[in-house]
């Protein structure tokens, strides 16, 4: 990135109220140096970002760079809005957990030095393509983190009729089931109790929710082999993708999930241990 001038996209959450300086204090100083800074009308709003600085996002073709500041669901936006694209993202935590973000509020000039001066490194995430197949139409959605299928009536469980790599493989009686990337390994599979899977890997994880049955185990699977979860009985199950709600399956439909030819891009500027990440978030002593 040494050298050129870009188009930075900057994601800002609404609830932080650390969120709105970051982003008046990154905007300047891109500004000052030529670079060209846009923004959603929303996040503009809510950053309190100058019209005269910052451009409502019209292209996301010309965007080079995108700045998410906020916590982890923040990351997850702006992972959104880049839309597949090839773009690498900076985070800046002022959330919570943070485990996507690479700097806190204090650094963030320093880092957007960096960056802008080619002292920095990319690292992939796997991205799952979500493929929705119900009355009669399809749509098509991108998981950072996860799919999730789950029963919308309290006191019963669902029917829903896993093939895996174009073959059948079990029905589960279940509250739901998650079909995760490693990233969201630590999200909302892991409250399922699945495995923690070092975001480094290519795979896909499928976790059942409370599953009624002997076989209660996750899967690990190689990124080549397609999920298709089809809900199947008589009750019909609520989707997410990633947190947000798409609405209801009925009986007879069905997502297909496969690993993204287009993964996120994350910036880093120093050497990060997943495992050393983690040992800090949850607190684990040495021994």
């Amino acid at each position: 990135m040494s050298g050129t001038t870009h188009t930075v996209l900057v994601v800002g959450h609404a609830d932080r109220d650390e969120a709105d300086g970051v982003a008046r204090r990154a905007v300047e100083w891109l500004a000052e140096r030529g670079h060209r800074v846009v923004a959603t009308a929303d996040d503009r709003t809510h950053l309190g970002l100058s019209a005269s600085q910052v451009e409502d996002l019209s292209d996301i073709e010309s965007v080079t760079l995108a700045l998410s500041i906020g916590g982890d669901g923040t990351m997850l936006r702006t992972v959104k809005l880049i839309a597949g694209r090839d773009v690498p993202v900076l985070g800046v935590n002022v959330g919570l957990l943070g485990y996507l973000s690479e700097v806190e509020p204090p650094a963030i000039i320093a880092a957007l030095d960096d960056v802008m001066a080619g002292r920095h490194s990319l690292e992939s995430r796997t991205v799952i393509d979500v493929e929705v197949h119900r009355g009669g139409a399809v749509e098509r959605h991108r998981a950072l983190n996860e799919a999730s299928l789950e029963k919308l009536t309290a006191g019963h469980t669902v029917r829903l009729a896993v093939d895996i790599d174009g073959a059948p493989f079990t029905t589960y009686q279940a509250d739901g089931l998650i079909v995760a990337t490693p990233t969201g390994s630590t999200a909302y599979s892991l409250s399922a109790r699945g495995p923690i899977v070092s975001p480094l890997l290519r795979a896909v994880l499928v976790t059942p929710l409370s599953p009624h049955m002997l076989f209660d185990r996750s899967l690990v699977l190689g990124p080549e082999e397609a999920v298709v979860v089809t809900v199947t009985g008589t009750r019909p199950v609520g989707l997410a993708v990633d947190g947000e709600f798409l609405g209801e399956l009925r009986p007879g439909d069905q997502i297909v999930c496969r690993e993204s030819k287009q993964p996120a891009v994350f910036v880093r500027l120093h050497a990060r241990r997943f495992h050393q990440i983690l040992k800090t978030k949850f607190g684990l002593a040495d021994r």
